[in-house]
């Protein structure tokens, strides 16, 4: 299940998604996430549907890849579905005890389900359409005005992208240790929740010491490689808007406007 998440993973293809400039799918992402909250109307989720598809199919990722991603989280989903279900108040539906279905409870509860798939498929699109080199770029060219500030906006943008990056190995780590602790007599599948809870707990320690393991073997492989930071660095490969870079601008505009749009029809 663990190897299913695909936030941090990278999909190599020659798509005109993965040839666009990252800062431009930073900030689409950035839209993108926003406008699922936004919405407020069941039919405007069509277009949010329709345009993830498109982005989809233009990034020639395929889409049992972005399903895969979210069945790991099914579990969260199903509790905020829930939890808004039954707390949130207003005209009742349907009561048992103390238990209780309102029609705003209903409606808040498909809303959020909703919201937390799209968000799940959006941002691994852009992990999935991104380098990790093109990401820290993107990142460090978004925050160049900070520099003014005093803000090391390179290493910030490096963080990020290497925690992002991160996530996957941490997975595979913990997929790892999992299954030599299950050969050893540990039960991770049994059905009492709390059984499985005191059972992740020896996972910890060992996932810690592996974590910062790879951190200090990171650190001295950027250090055997001179690697000092922003300053006074050069790129192998320079960020240069294209022709279609201006096009994906033109049509993130007219998807922000629609969204917008759809609060007032």
């Amino acid at each position: 299940m663990l190897k299913d998440i695909t936030i941090g993973q990278y999909y190599p293809s020659d798509s005109t998604i993965h040839r666009l400039d990252p800062r431009i799918k930073l900030i689409a992402t950035l839209i993108f996430m926003v406008s699922i909250f936004v919405i407020n109307k069941y039919w405007a989720y069509s277009v949010v549907l329709i345009s993830m598809l498109a982005m989809i199919k233009l990034s020639n990722i395929p889409v049992k890849l972005i399903v895969k991603g979210i069945k790991p989280l099914k579990w969260i989903i199903l509790f905020t579905f829930i939890i808004n279900l039954f707390f949130i108040p207003g005209d009742t539906l349907w009561s048992f005890g103390i238990l209780k279905i309102t029609t705003q409870g209903l409606n808040q509860a498909i809303f959020m389900a909703t919201r937390l798939v799209f968000l799940v498929a959006g941002t691994s699109i852009l992990t999935l359409t991104t380098s990790p080199i093109e990401l820290t770029d993107g990142i460090e060219r978004l925050l160049k005005p900070f520099n003014k500030l005093g803000l090391p906006v390179h290493e910030l943008a490096m963080m990020m992208t290497i925690a992002l990056r991160f996530i996957p190995t941490l997975l595979d780590e913990t997929d790892k240790i999992m299954k030599a602790q299950m050969s050893r007599g540990a039960d991770f599948e049994s059905k009492n929740i709390i059984n499985r809870a005191k059972n992740l707990v020896p996972l910890l320690v060992p996932l810690f010491v592996s974590a910062f393991r790879r951190a200090d073997e990171l650190a001295m492989a950027m250090e055997a490689r001179c690697y000092r930071g922003g300053e006074n660095r050069t790129k192998m490969r320079e960020i240069v808007m294209t022709k279609a870079d201006y096009i994906a601008w033109v049509i993130q505009f007219i998807y922000l406007i629609a969204i917008i749009a759809t609060r007032f029809i």
